[in-house]
């Protein structure tokens, strides 16, 4: 026993260092890029700072959407906990392939005292959410960023799978293959709608962000917030379907460079792009940091009461 401990602590040591060196060579890269950047900037420190709150912000709002997905399978688990949890698996993003996220917000919550099932459900589950609410987003303030069949196809895609979280056969299923020791219940239409509701307000944060970022960095006065919030989702949305892209790297800048330009110019789209890139990859990375010791309390149970 004593020994199987220590092989998970080289394995998750080991994780940890391949993580914290993506994130150190992203940060720097993308830091360089910004340097050779031309362009006039007209920095304006307050606007700034209230983009980083917006996106602290929006990351709150995420981790609640996740625990309204929790709360419908009867898991109770505090936000300090869940903050830990979210934070650490996001990381996972910049390690190749799609799963690692996944795979680390299933572990990290079985080990709050989470139950196998809703766990890994509430995973999956969770990222279809998020991405109906990002393409319903784009759909809705920016209809032309990009085409319409693959907005439609991705929140499709996303309410399919909820709806079949919320499918009895299909929940039951998906209890078995947990090893679930009972039966995994439908997930609450209630809980779906609110973890979607959540789910767009983060998306609206992440667009308030993005144009106060612009609005700091290179005066944005040719983009409306409207437009943010739709080019940030799109990009944000592709480069995450882009499964050969650790973190959508260079799929996301690319979008964002084509549908910026028009209003920003060339040196302008670059510049916004590449900073919000070291901006989110350095708030992802101290959210990290700062939510490392909010553990589960083991006098909290992560069962909610009937």
């Amino acid at each position: 026993m004593i020994r199987a401990r220590g092989w998970l602590w080289a394995v998750q040591l080991a994780v940890a260092g391949a993580v914290v060196a993506l994130v150190a060579g992203s940060l720097a890269r993308n830091w360089t890029a910004f340097r050779a950047v031309h362009v006039a900037l007209a920095v304006r420190p307050a606007l700034l700072a209230a983009a980083v709150l917006a996106v602290c912000a929006t990351y709150a709002v995420q981790i609640e959407a996740w625990r309204r997905i929790l709360a419908g399978w009867r898991q109770r688990i505090g936000f300090g906990a869940a903050a830990r949890i979210w934070s650490l698996a996001n990381l996972g993003r910049y390690l190749p392939g799609k799963v690692w996220s996944v795979a680390g917000l299933v572990l990290l919550a079985r080990r709050a005292g989470v139950d196998a099932a809703p766990a890994a459900a509430s995973a999956f589950a969770a990222q279809a959410v998020t991405l109906g609410a990002g393409a319903a987003v784009a759909a809705a303030v920016t209809p032309q960023a990009t085409s319409p069949w693959r907005l439609a196809g991705a929140a499709l895609a996303a309410v399919g799978t909820v709806a079949a979280l919320s499918w009895a056969p299909t929940a039951r299923r998906l209890g078995r293959l947990a090893g679930a020791a009972t039966p995994l219940e439908p997930l609450p239409a209630l809980s779906v709608l609110a973890s979607a509701a959540l789910a767009a307000l983060a998306w609206l944060g992440y667009g308030v962000a993005f144009w106060l970022l612009a609005r700091g960095l290179v005066g944005g006065a040719g983009l409306p917030l409207a437009t943010a919030t739709g080019v940030f989702a799109v990009g944000y949305l592709l480069g995450w379907l882009a499964l050969f892209a650790p973190g959508g790297v260079g799929v996301r800048e690319l979008v964002l460079i084509g549908l910026l330009a028009p209003s920003l110019g060339g040196g302008g789209a670059v510049a916004l792009t590449v900073a919000s890139r070291l901006l989110l990859t350095a708030l992802e990375a101290a959210a990290a940091l700062v939510t490392l010791p909010l553990r589960h309390r083991p006098q909290e149970s992560p069962r909610a009461s009937s």
